[in-house]
C-alpha cells in the first residue's frame, strides 16, 4: 500500500494525513481548501458526487473516510467497488453493520471504527482484557475535553458535531449481568474524580465497537460511558428531549 486518500480535512481528517503522510504518499479531499497549509496536496471534491468519487478512488490504494458518519457509506461503496482498501472513525452502529456486510465480499481491507472511541479505546481494553486469566468487569470511559472549559457545556467539538449528536441519541450497547442489552444514551450518570478535577459519564452510542461480540458469555458487565465537565447531560436532555431540537 503506498496511495493513500484522506477524505475530510477538518480537524481530525488533517491530523489523520499529516501522520499517515511519514510514511504513505497521501493526498486530501474536501469540499474546500483546507485554510492551514498541509504537507500534502488537497484535491477538491463532493463525495456525494458518486462518479467523480469513482474516478478518484481508482488512483489510490486506499481511502480514509474522516468525514461525518452519514457521508461514510457511498465512500465505503466505492473503495468495496473498486478492490481498494477502506477505513473511517464512524461511531453509527447501522453505517458499521453495512460495512461489515460489504467486508464479507470485499477484495481488500473494509475497516471501520479506527477512531479514539470506537477503535483505540477497544484495542487498550482488549488488551488489558487479555492480562488476566478470569475476569468479571470492562468498563471503559472515554472524553475528548478542553483542559479549559468555556461555556455551559463545557465542551469543544474536536470532530464532526453530527457525530456527537449521532451518539447522544441513539441506544448503546453493553453486557449486564452477563446479558447482552441497550440502554439509553445520556442516562447512567456517575460522577468521577481525576486528577482532583470532577466528571461525569454517561452511556452514548457506539463506543464499544464489537467488544460485546467479543466478550458476550465471558464477562458479567461491559459498558462504555463518555466522560464530560458536570452538568454536559442534563444540558443536552434538555436541548434534544425538553426543546425538541
Amino acid at each position: 500500500m503506498k496511495n493513500v486518500l484522506v477524505i475530510g480535512m477538518g480537524k481530525v481528517g488533517s491530523l489523520v494525513g499529516t501522520l499517515l503522510a511519514k510514511r504513505f504518499a497521501v493526498t486530501g479531499m474536501d469540499l474546500r481548501q483546507p485554510s492551514t497549509k498541509l504537507p500534502f496536496d488537497v484535491l477538491l471534491g463532493d463525495v456525494n458526487d458518486i462518479s467523480f468519487l469513482e474516478s478518484t478512488l481508482k488512483n489510490f490504494d486506499a481511502v480514509v473516510s474522516a468525514m461525518p458518519y452519514n457521508l461514510n457509506l457511498p465512500i465505503a461503496q466505492t473503495a468495496h467497488k473498486l478492490g481498494i482498501h477502506y477505513f473511517d472513525l464512524t461511531e453509527d452502529v447501522p453505517t458499521t453493520s453495512a460495512i461489515r456486510e460489504m467486508a464479507k465480499t470485499s477484495t481488500a481491507v473494509m475497516a471501520p471504527q479506527c477512531g479514539l472511541a470506537p477503535g483505540l479505546i477497544g484495542i487498550v481494553g482488549a488488551d488489558l482484557a487479555k492480562r488476566f486469566t478470569k475476569l468479571r468487569d470492562i468498563e471503559l470511559r472515554v472524553g475528548a475535553l478542553p483542559r479549559f472549559p468555556n461555556g455551559l457545556m463545557g465542551y469543544s467539538f474536536t470532530w464532526s458535531p453530527a457525530g456527537v449528536i449521532n451518539e447522544y441519541i441513539n441506544d448503546a450497547e453493553v453486557i449486564h449481568n452477563g446479558e447482552v442489552k441497550m440502554v439509553t444514551s445520556l442516562d447512567g450518570i456517575e460522577h468521577i474524580q481525576i486528577e482532583g478535577q470532577e466528571f461525569e459519564a454517561f452511556s452514548t452510542s457506539g463506543g464499544l465497537g464489537t467488544m460485546c461480540e467479543t466478550f458476550a458469555g465471558k464477562v458479567d458487565t461491559l459498558n462504555y460511558k463518555t466522560i464530560r465537565y458536570p452538568g454536559h447531560a442534563k444540558l443536552m436532555k434538555f436541548l434534544l428531549y425538553e426543546l425538541i431540537l
